[in-house]
């Protein structure tokens, strides 16, 4: 499975983006995709996934509200429509695909994903 994030760039506080994840090669749709994103000299940290065998979303308490993710599977894209951006927001944001089996308690658990995409980079400026 190969993922290819775009989408990132400048935008001023209280703007947005959408970001794109688009999958290629043997992708089930068992598959979870999340979203991670990581500032500079900090972990890589969850930001919201949906399932892959249904429209189930899980969302950091840090972005509900204001980003939401979804998927268009006749094209193999999933997006995170990121609204209301804060400076803090700023990272690079990569997508990850996998937990195929996760509960609903495993889907932020980087562990469980095994494929990930280049990263695209977030910038908002105050």
């Amino acid at each position: 499975v190969q993922l290819q994030a775009s989408g990132g760039g400048l935008v001023q506080a209280g703007g947005s983006l959408r970001l794109s994840c688009a999958a290629s090669g043997r992708t089930s749709s068992n598959y979870a995709v999340a979203w991670y994103r990581q500032a500079p000299g900090k972990g890589r940290e969850f930001v919201a996934s949906i399932r892959g065998s249904s429209p189930t979303t899980y969302y950091a308490d840090f972005v509900k509200g204001r980003f939401t993710i979804s998927r268009d599977d006749a094209k193999n894209i999933v997006y995170l429509q990121a609204s209301s951006l804060e400076p803090e927001d700023t990272a690079i944001y990569y997508c990850a695909a996998g937990c195929r089996f996760c509960t609903a308690q495993n889907m932020a658990v980087i562990q469980f994903y095994d494929y990930w995409g280049q990263g695209t980079q977030v910038t908002v400026s105050s």
